[in-house]
């Protein structure tokens, strides 16, 4: 019997169940159709937060601000690490000057920050943008 992964659809929050060992198949939301594992980073806001760190994927939130130059050069490491981590963590993006209020609620002081949920928690924060060796070691020490 395989083993089953509850993955949030990041595109209309469908909860889908996925044989862990055809995650690497692009698998396509039940619901909406759209791909359950993008190799992209993906857009998140206040309607789809509770939805999106629920599942049995981790979710990494890189939380940025348009007018942060230190956002925008972690932006293209934060998409390197996406496309290395499919089927392993799920990242989104979210945007605290259009989500002020999650922002708020997540307790964001400084960006870019890193949130890692897993089981829809919190189990690490990271504040700063960092090269892509040592953001993927720092993921590694939790466990993904």
């Amino acid at each position: 019997m395989t083993a089953t992964l509850l993955v949030p659809c990041p595109h209309c929050g469908g909860l889908n169940r996925l044989p862990h060992n055809r995650l690497a198949d692009q698998p396509r939301c039940g619901r909406c159709k759209s791909a359950v594992l993008p190799d992209k980073p993906f857009a998140l806001d206040d309607a789809g937060f509770a939805a999106q760190i629920k599942g049995d994927l981790p979710l990494l939130l890189d939380v940025w601000a348009d007018w942060c130059g230190p956002c925008k050069a972690f932006a293209p490491i934060f998409e390197q690490a996406a496309s290395r981590l499919v089927g392993r963590c799920r990242l989104a993006k979210l945007d605290s000057e259009a989500n002020q209020r999650l922002a708020g609620q997540l307790g964001i002081r400084s960006i870019p920050s890193l949130i890692l949920f897993k089981d829809g928690r919190e189990i690490a924060r990271q504040s700063g943008a960092m090269p892509l060796p040592q953001l993927l070691a720092w993921l590694a020490q939790h466990g993904i």
